[in-house]
């Protein structure tokens, strides 16, 4: 199992793996499909969607002759799961330091 979301992170590092799963953020796709447009090959899209695959992300199935593949839900709540805690502690820390710095600041007495 990823730690923190890591393993479907470094899927969505690339570029064109980002391009696909927007794409399939519109429903179900084939390989070709996909590949028509994007500016990369059919087994170049074929090799992402095993990485995003294998990371979790992606999902497929056989539809007669070829296969559709489609978002995984649980793989994405993973990484969304995995971004609101980091945004949770950077708020929190943001949180502490501005009271720390609000407790340190001098008062009008100290200044003058």
């Amino acid at each position: 199992m990823a730690t923190y979301g890591s393993d479907q992170l470094a899927a969505l590092a690339d570029p064109s793996r980002r391009a696909i799963v927007e794409a399939l953020r519109a429903g179900p796709r084939a390989v070709g499909e996909l590949a028509a447009d994007l500016p990369i090959s059919r087994p170049a899209v074929s090799q992402h969607l095993k990485v995003l695959k294998e990371a979790g992300l992606v999902a497929d199935r056989a539809e007669g002759t070829k296969r559709l593949y489609r978002l995984e839900p649980n793989g994405i709540a993973a990484v969304r799961a995995y971004l609101d805690r980091m945004w949770s502690d950077a708020l929190r820390s943001f949180a502490e330091y501005a009271e720390y710095a609000e407790s340190t600041e001098p008062t009008e007495e100290e200044q003058s």
